[in-house]
C-alpha cells in the first residue's frame, strides 16, 4: 500500500519536502510508521515529541492506517 505523509515545521525540514510517500507491504499501525519514519529519517528521533493525525483526528499508537488515509506529522509546537 501507498501512503502519503504531511510534515510541517521541522518535519517538513527533516523530510526535504512538505509530503513524502512510502510504499509498505504489511498492515501497519501508528506505532510502526514512527518506527519506519524514525529509521528512514532519524532527526525525527530526536525531536521531543511529534504526533501523528489521520484524517485530520489526533492517531492512537494502535490505530491502524489504511489506504487512501491522509497521515499529517505534526512536530512540537511552543509559543510565547
Amino acid at each position: 500500500m501507498k501512503i502519503t505523509v504531511l510534515g510541517f515545521g521541522i518535519a517538513k525540514e527533516i523530510f526535504g519536502s512538505s509530503e513524502i510517500h512510502l510504499e509498505v507491504n504489511d498492515v501497519l499501525d501508528v506505532r510502526g510508521l514512527r518506527v519506519l519514519l524514525e529509521e528512514k529519517y532519524p532527526p525525527l528521533a530526536k525531536l521531543r515529541s511529534y504526533m501523528l493525525a489521520i484524517n485530520e483526528e489526533y492517531a492512537e499508537d494502535r490505530q491502524i492506517i489504511n489506504s487512501g488515509d491522509e497521515i499529517a506529522l505534526i512536530p512540537p509546537v511552543s509559543g510565547g
